[in-house]
C-alpha cells in the first residue's frame, strides 16, 4: 500500500510528465525559415565547460553561411544558448536542455524562442543539433513507460495477446479457434473421436505457447528452465492467472481489471482507481466532491480541495480582463466557443471593454500553481471506460474535498453530455 508521500511524489511526477508533453508539442510544430533552431542537450554530469567551447567552435563555423539572413539567424542562437548554459555553473542532477532560435508564427512573422530546463529524468548523452526544427527525441524516450505487462487472453474460440503499458493497450496478436466438441458417439469410433479431441487441444495450446514466445520473449530476458509446451522463460515471469468470462478484446479488459493488485503501479490502473474513489464520492453522495470549472475552482479558492483530477485535453482557457476605469481585475474560464462571444469581454454595468491582461490554458495555468492551494494535481486520459465517462460526463475537471462543501452555482456544462449510470462503472 503507497503512502500518502509516495501518491504525492507520483502525482508531482504526472503533472512535469504533463509539463514535457506539453513542451514537445510546442516544439515539434515550432518551424524557422533556415537552419537556425538549436537543440543542446548536456547529460547528467556533463562537462558545462566542454559544451561552452563547442558552442564557440560552432559560431566561428557559423560565419561561413553565405545567406546573410540566416547566417545572422544561426549566430544569434547560438549566442543564445551560450547565454543560457552561463546561467549554470554546474550541470544539473538531471542534465540539462537548451531550445534557442528564430521561428515562423502562424501568420507568418519571425519570433525568437530561448528556454532551458532541467528534465525530470537524466538525460543519457550529449546533442548539439542545428537545423530547421528542435530536436525533440530525446525528451520523447523520457515519456515512455518503463514496465510494460504481457497479457494472454484463452479460451475455446481462441486467443489474444496484448500488452499494456502505461495509458496505451496495444493488441499484439489474436487468432481464433475450432476445435471438435464433445459428442454422444460411441461404439468403436469413440476412442478415436476422443484422441482427435486431446490432439487438437494440444496442437492449440502448443500453438498459443509458441506465439507467446514470438510476441514476449524479446522483452522479457529472464532465462529460466526448460517446458514443453509453455516456455520457462516466461513461465518465470508469470505473476498472476485470472479466470475471465470472455475471450478476445472483452476479455482483455477483464484481465486488467482482474490483476489489478498486480499491476498496482501501472498508470492505467492507478487511474482508474483514483477515478473510481471520485465516483464513489459522488455514489455515495458525500458533499465532498465537486465536478465542472465554476465549483472546482470555487472549492481550489476557498481551500477545500485534497486531489485535483483534470483532463490532460481540456480545452478550457483562463482569462484575466482588466477593466481600465475601476483598474479591478477579472478571471474569467471559457470554453473554445464561449471566447467567441464578445459580450463576456465587456463590463455589464458600464459597457466598458475589458482590457485583456493574460490568456492560458487552464490545466497549465493549474499545474504551475496548485502547490499555493496546497492540493495535489491529477491528470488524466479519456483512454479508460472510467476515464472516458469522466471527461464526457464530467467536463474533465472535479475534485475530491477535505470536507463537505456547500456550492451553490452548480453549471451545466456539456449541453450534448451522455447520460451515465454511476452502477456501471
Amino acid at each position: 500500500m503507497a503512502t500518502a508521500s509516495e501518491d504525492a511524489v507520483a502525482a508531482d511526477l504526472n503533472v512535469q510528465v504533463w509539463k514535457m508533453r506539453r513542451i514537445i508539442k510546442n516544439l515539434d510544430a515550432a518551424r524557422g525559415s533556415g537552419t537556425s533552431m538549436i537543440s543542446l542537450f548536456v547529460p547528467a554530469k556533463g562537462d558545462i565547460a566542454r559544451m561552452s567551447k563547442m558552442l564557440v567552435e560552432e559560431q566561428g563555423t557559423a560565419v561561413n553561411i553565405k545567406n546573410p539572413v540566416n547566417r545572422r539567424s544561426v549566430i544569434n542562437a547560438i549566442a543564445s544558448a551560450q547565454q543560457r548554459l552561463k546561467l549554470y555553473h554546474r550541470t544539473p542532477p538531471n542534465g540539462l536542455v537548451i531550445y534557442c532560435g528564430t521561428i515562423t508564427t502562424d501568420d507568418g512573422k519571425e519570433k525568437r524562442i530561448s528556454m532551458d530546463f532541467e528534465p525530470f529524468k537524466p538525460v543519457s548523452a550529449a546533442l548539439y543539433f542545428c537545423g530547421s526544427k528542435f530536436q525533440t527525441a530525446p525528451l520523447a524516450g523520457m515519456l515512455s513507460d518503463d514496465s510494460k505487462w504481457g497479457f494472454i487472453i484463452i479460451d475455446g474460440n481462441g486467443s489474444l495477446f496484448a500488452t499494456l503499458q502505461g495509458n496505451t493497450r496495444e493488441v499484439l496478436q489474436k487468432f481464433s479457434v475450432d476445435l471438435p466438441k464433445k459428442h454422444g458417439r460411441g461404439g468403436q469410433s469413440a476412442p478415436r473421436f476422443a484422441r482427435h479431441r486431446v490432439e487438437a487441444r494440444h496442437n492449440y495450446l502448443r500453438k498459443v505457447a509458441e506465439t507467446a514466445v514470438q510476441m514476449f520473449i524479446a522483452d522479457f530476458k529472464t532465462e529460466l528452465g526448460h517446458s514443453d509446451l509453455f516456455d520457462g522463460r516466461l513461465r518465470a515471469i508469470v505473476l498472476k492467472i485470472v479466470d475471465i468470462a470472455y475471450g478476445g478484446p472483452n476479455g482483455f479488459n477483464q484481465a486488467i481489471e482482474l490483476a489489478e493488485e498486480s499491476l498496482g503501479d501501472v498508470k492505467f490502473v492507478q487511474e482508474k482507481k483514483l477515478i473510481d474513489r471520485y465516483f464513489d464520492e459522488i455514489a455515495q453522495d458525500t458533499g465532498k466532491y465537486c465536478y465542472g470549472v465554476a465549483d472546482t475552482m470555487k472549492a481550489l479558492e476557498m481551500g477545500a480541495v485534497e486531489t485535483l483530477i483534470v483532463w490532460e485535453d481540456l480545452d478550457t482557457v483562463r482569462h484575466v480582463l482588466k477593466n481600465s476605469l475601476t483598474n479591478e481585475n477579472t478571471v474569467l474560464h471559457l470554453k473554445p466557443d464561449q471566447q467567441k462571444d464578445k459580450t463576456l469581454f465587456t463590463d455589464k454595468t458600464t459597457g466598458t471593454d475589458l482590457e485583456p491582461i493574460e490568456a492560458t490554458p487552464l490545466l497549465e495555468w493549474l499545474a504551475q500553481s496548485y502547490k499555493n492551494y496546497g492540493t495535489t494535481l491529477e491528470i488524466v486520459t479519456n483512454k479508460s471506460q472510467v476515464g472516458m465517462q469522466f471527461c464526457r460526463g464530467f467536463g474533465g475537471i472535479g475534485a475530491m474535498l477535505r470536507y463537505r462543501v456547500e456550492l451553490q452555482d452548480s453549471e451545466t456544462y456539456e449541453e450534448d453530455a451522455e447520460e451515465f449510470d454511476l452502477d456501471d462503472y
